[in-house]
């Protein structure tokens, strides 16, 4: 059976609400996430014993192939699925890790898609929704891996109708522990950061056919609850969105999920285009696509 392929996209929190923390210590969130043009590869090749191999530009930063989410998802799918045909995977990791942008959960949701695909598995299958959320809590969206607004802990998905929209990304190349930053936002088990006025007057999202424009003037409303307590804890964040901010034609910059990767919106490629070009003339060290969301 020849090679299976698929890409794990880059997720994008165009806006994050810290609803609250549940009483088992996991944070309810609200969150509209788009996915962008830039993605890892992961190969499947049929047959044998589950094996992962990692290259590319950020490979190094993978850490140990045995923690690496792609064999979490596997294991998790072969415990709940019997007879389950694995396989030797090679990723291709070009993403930035520990990033806001969900890299180890595209790569583990292309695990599981890949791994659907190979035994014959719906997508909609509910083994395969409970491997995707037990393997963390960005995977089941990046497994759809298309625009939605995600709430709960990550298993409530509601596809949304968003635009294509020119975006530039931005990682100044430090990692940031999502563990970390709720840490630093310092929710106790049980406590509600959002009161219920709040959710009753949360935005409505523009239907389908909705401009860009629309989702900027509706997206300016909320925030990533996230930004502030990441800017205690790596402030170059700080220097990104400034960066973004200053930039000609931008029409909305903030951070994406626990940071340090930010994103702006512009209004036409050619600003998206020249702005990246900008930033990656002043700042070298830094890790710039210029793509879009959608």
């Amino acid at each position: 059976m020849p090679a299976l392929i698929e890409e794990g996209r880059a997720k994008v929190n165009l806006s994050l609400r810290v609803v609250g923390r549940r009483a088992d210590g996991y944070h309810d969130l609200e969150s509209v996430v788009a996915f962008a043009d830039c993605a890892d590869r992961l190969t499947l090749e049929p047959g044998g014993e589950l094996k992962l191999a990692t290259t590319g530009p950020l490979a190094a930063a993978c850490g140990d192939t045995a923690d690496n989410l792609v064999f979490k998802a596997a294991r998790l799918l072969a415990d709940a699925v019997p007879n389950l045909k694995l396989g030797a995977f090679a990723l291709d990791k070009v993403l930035p890790v520990a990033a806001g942008i969900g890299g180890g959960s595209a790569d583990a949701a292309a695990a599981l898609r890949l791994l659907a695909r190979l035994n014959n598995l719906s997508l909609d299958d509910p083994r395969l929704q409970k491997v995707a959320l037990a393997t963390g809590a960005d995977v089941p969206v990046c497994l759809l891996s298309r625009a939605c607004d995600m709430t709960g802990v990550g298993e409530q998905l509601l596809p949304l109708a968003l635009p294509s929209m020119p975006c530039v990304m931005v990682n100044p190349r430090v990692p940031v522990a999502t563990k970390d930053v709720f840490q630093e936002l310092g929710l106790r088990n049980g406590e509600l950061l959002v009161g219920a006025t709040s959710v009753l007057g949360a935005p409505a999202w523009p239907e389908e056919g909705g401009s860009i424009a629309d989702w900027v003037d509706v997206l300016e409303t909320v925030v990533n609850d996230l930004e502030e307590p990441a800017l205690r804890i790596e402030p170059v964040i700080g220097d990104v969105l400034e960066a973004l901010r200053g930039s000609a034609g931008v029409k909305l910059a903030r951070m994406s999920g626990s940071g340090a990767t930010c994103f702006a919106i512009y209004g036409s490629p050619a600003d998206t285009h020249a702005a990246a070009e900008k930033i990656r003339r002043d700042h070298t060290g830094w890790w710039v696509h210029a793509g879009t969301l959608s």
